[in-house]
């Protein structure tokens, strides 16, 4: 499933619009959010962040591999490549083209190994696609 990337103008190193985002979201759902979104902010020296659609977006360069959402219930981990990752543990939901995303909610174990894989995966998968075509 290899196409054109999609691309964001104006990531940058450390985006203060989110960590304001971040600290808006102070419940259970918010602390989540944050964990998930320190987890891809610390995948590699060359990844910028960005608020797109109202969620906090990490990106290499100006390429988005992954992003947090908080809903009424849930916090979604989601992955802009997400339909071509390698998913052994069966965690990814969606059926878009491209995108999946990971179901979080307060309360539920996660198998947080997993998830923390997916998130190397889809950071290592975009600085392939950004590096090799």
């Amino acid at each position: 499933m290899r196409g054109e990337l999609l691309r964001f103008n104006g990531a940058v190193e450390r985006d203060p619009a989110i960590d304001a985002w971040l600290k808006a979201h102070s419940d259970e759902r918010g602390a989540i959010a944050r964990h998930w979104f320190e987890v891809m902010r610390n995948c590699g020296d060359e990844v910028r962040e960005l608020l797109h659609d109202g969620c906090p977006v990490a990106c290499l360069g100006d390429a988005p591999f992954a992003y947090v959402n908080v809903f009424r219930s849930h916090v979604n981990v989601g992955f802009f490549q997400g339909a071509s990752l390698p998913d052994p543990s069966l965690l990814l939901q969606g059926t878009g083209k491209y995108m999946r995303h990971v179901k979080l909610r307060p309360g539920t174990p996660a198998d947080d190994a997993a998830l923390s894989r997916l998130v190397a995966t889809a950071y290592a998968d975009i600085k392939e696609r950004v590096e090799n075509g």
